[in-house]
């Protein structure tokens, strides 16, 4: 950092880069657990309140429509007023939403609480790791190395969603065992706590301790102070110097474009992987025993990928080169998913594991490469913003993605879509690297 003239050395405050990197990692791991915890009984949770598939799907329109709409303004907002502040108001808004959800009886009060979480994860979005790498150039200048604490924090993200899949899988069935603890937790709450909601209220616990965490860990030199009129008066500006960076620079546009060819991946893995696993193993209950095991295995695979992630650039002889690399990972992945169609017993789960595991290897190792170059393209005034972009960009293509699959024949059709929208995305990343300036070149207010 260079002082101004006629000042004195540049005071910079906050952690240094090694226990930035730390906490980060820690917050994203935190963050992710609740997520894991509740992927698993969540279905199960919503039909034993007595739900039907379209509710439950209504349930979850809830979710998905209130992260979609808030994404831009969160991301903004969290450009304007802070990091910290808005990163503890995601972690409280979802420990409400998991304890409606835990407790709830009713179709509101469940929707409700979807859609608080939908809310909590367009705040979450992006404010962690605008942290992050603010503190990190505020150490070292805007050259410093991220790339390394992006695919720890990665990788902690994955293992948490794992580790949370098989913990929120497993307490509702060991609950279940015999007249125990089940069967007391449901009389003595007269029903209002079920061994599938225990999942669910482990992940409240997760959140408060993520809150203590982000306000105590997550430091940031003061911002001027504002009322909630004017911090809300800079946002729609925020918003819009993120979509203009979109639409002028190349390599954004390129990052943004990879996020949404990811997103019909997911779209597809999510869509087909149950029904595919319920064919090859014979019945729906061992089929999502299975879908189980391939979910946590994924996330495993994509925890490895991303610790692989700075290994794979340097061999790859750079960022770009490296995206270009994992996501035709992903795209063998799913194929090799599609080729199972035409096979049967051990060749198939075995084929249908190592495509799995190589779509997830391939996103966790692209993941980190990608946003090193996204965040040496925006400095710290619309970092969060452009975050936000691109997760947004995520989920409307993999909604759009999601429905084209969804209305393909059954067969390797669906799988091949997603292979060429994958391999699309990688062959963005074909061409002459880009010159990447210093993140101060590009601002998010606007400027060039």
């Amino acid at each position: 950092m260079t002082p101004a003239p006629g000042a004195g050395p540049a005071v910079v405050t906050g952690p240094d880069e090694r226990t930035a990197r730390r906490r980060f990692v820690t917050v994203s791991f935190l963050f992710w657990l609740p997520a894991g915890l509740t992927s698993a009984p969540m279905v199960l949770l919503l039909t034993e309140r007595g739900l039907t598939l379209a509710a439950v799907a209504a349930v979850f329109a809830a979710h998905a429509l209130t992260a979609a709409a808030l994404e831009l303004p969160t991301g903004g907002l969290s450009d304007v007023v802070g990091r910290r502040a808005v990163l503890a108001c995601a972690g409280v808004l979802n420990a409400c939403a998991l304890t409606l959800i835990a407790l709830g009886t009713t179709p509101w009060v469940l929707a409700l609480g979807m859609a608080l979480m939908g809310a909590g994860r367009a705040l979450s979005s992006g404010p962690a790791e605008a942290w992050y790498v603010d503190t990190v150039h505020a150490h070292a200048g805007p050259d410093a190395e991220i790339r390394t604490g992006l695919a720890r924090a990665g990788a902690a993200s994955s293992a948490a969603l794992a580790l949370g899949m098989v913990l929120g899988g497993a307490l509702p069935w060991t609950l279940g065992l015999g007249p125990g603890l089940g069967a007391e937790l449901r009389t003595l709450s007269s029903d209002l706590v079920l061994p599938l909601s225990v999942p669910v209220l482990l992940g409240v616990v997760v959140e408060i301790v993520f809150v203590l965490h982000v306000l105590t860990a997550l430091t940031e030199p003061p911002r001027p102070p504002a009322t909630l009129r004017t911090a809300l008066r800079g946002v729609p500006g925020a918003i819009a110097a993120g979509l203009r960076l979109g639409a002028r620079d190349t390599l954004v546009r390129r990052i943004l474009m990879t996020a949404g060819a990811t997103g019909t991946a997911f779209a597809a893995l999510e869509l087909l992987t149950p029904g595919r696993a319920a064919d090859l193993t014979g019945s729906a209950e061992s089929g999502a025993v299975l879908f189980a095991g391939l979910a946590a295995t994924g996330y495993v695979c994509s925890a490895l990928g991303s610790r692989l992630a700075p290994l794979v650039a340097r061999l790859a002889g750079g960022s770009e080169r490296a995206v270009l690399t994992s996501l035709g990972a992903s795209t063998a992945g799913l194929l090799a998913l599609g080729a199972t169609v035409s096979l049967d017993g051990a060749p198939a789960l075995t084929v249908a594991a190592t495509g799995y595991g190589l779509i997830y290897l391939g996103l966790g190792a692209a993941g980190p490469s990608e946003n090193d170059l996204l965040h040496r393209r925006v400095d710290a005034t619309g970092r969060a913003t452009a975050l936000s972009v691109q997760s947004l960009s995520l989920q409307l293509v993999g909604a759009a993605g999601g429905l084209t699959v969804g209305a393909l024949p059954a067969g390797p059709l669906p799988w091949l879509l997603g292979a060429v929208v994958m391999l699309t995305g990688a062959l963005l990343w074909s061409g002459r690297e880009a010159a990447v300036p210093p993140a101060a070149a590009v601002t998010g207010n606007g400027g060039g």
